[in-house]
């Protein structure tokens, strides 16, 4: 019997303006994300694909349709309860690093915990830290620190309050291919050790490799997927879509 997804949309439609102005964002999308995973979802610019991760993690609100995460449907919660959902269950990645320039690099991981009123789970910590490699840095601010270096502090930061799904917006886009590598491949190790279940969204067909599956997005659609995906099939794939979808 297959586990309940950890993420589920179901008719999420995301409608933005009216009239000559109304854009669709996100059409009718039905998907579910299988727990202790790693999905990517790719699409050209403008496709919708950021929109769908922001309506997942409860960034955003959809217009219609519901958002199941662990079986609870966030979409219809309160502001407040929004915001302790995601404070509680979600853990983000983004493209800026958004580390505190005045805080170590350990203080940064353990901030989410501070602001809970928190104490961190000691082993899940070590194990953490040990998979950023970056023990012999912890104080250190992120001006000491190389961009590869912060994200993988950005990355164990998601991970510290152990949360249910962890949201990756192009987390490699500002990096370059070594420092691309070390940060997916910690998210995958994430996933295969630590039993965590990563979402995340990119346009890089290698970064797209690391996951389990890629689901690919158009016109606010899904409309295709790849499991076990290797970098020339991702490309493969996209090609073949940006072909049928022209």
């Amino acid at each position: 019997m297959n586990p309940p997804p950890a993420v589920q949309a179901t008719d999420l439609s995301k409608v933005y303006g009216s009239g000559d102005a109304k854009v669709v964002a996100l059409d009718h999308v039905t998907v579910q994300l299988p727990p202790q995973r790693f999905t990517a979802i790719m699409g050209p610019s403008g496709s919708g694909k950021s929109t769908l991760m922001h309506c997942l993690a409860g960034l955003d609100r959809p217009t219609t349709g519901t958002v199941l995460l662990g079986g609870t449907e966030t979409s219809s919660l309160s502001d407040a309860k929004l915001t302790a959902s995601r404070r509680d269950r979600v853990g983000f990645v983004f493209q800026a690093f958004n580390l505190l320039p005045t805080l170590t690099a350990w203080e940064n991981i353990v901030l989410p915990l501070d602001l809970a009123g928190r104490r961190p789970d000691q082993a899940f910590a070590d194990a953490i830290i040990d998979g950023i490699g970056l023990r012999h840095r912890l104080g250190h601010r992120p001006s000491q620190l190389s961009g590869g270096q912060q994200q993988r502090v950005a990355c164990a930061r998601a991970l510290i309050t152990q949360p249910e799904v962890v949201f990756a917006d192009e987390p490699t886009g500002a990096l370059d291919s070594r420092s691309s590598a070390d940060v997916l491949g910690f998210l995958r190790r994430s996933v295969d050790e630590l039993g965590q279940t990563v979402v995340m969204v990119t346009h890089e067909p290698t970064a797209a490799a690391y996951a389990d599956r890629v689901l690919y997005f158009a016109d606010g659609r899904v409309v295709g997927e790849l499991t076990e995906p290797t970098a020339d099939g991702v490309l493969d794939q996209m090609k073949h879509l940006e072909k049928v979808t022209a």
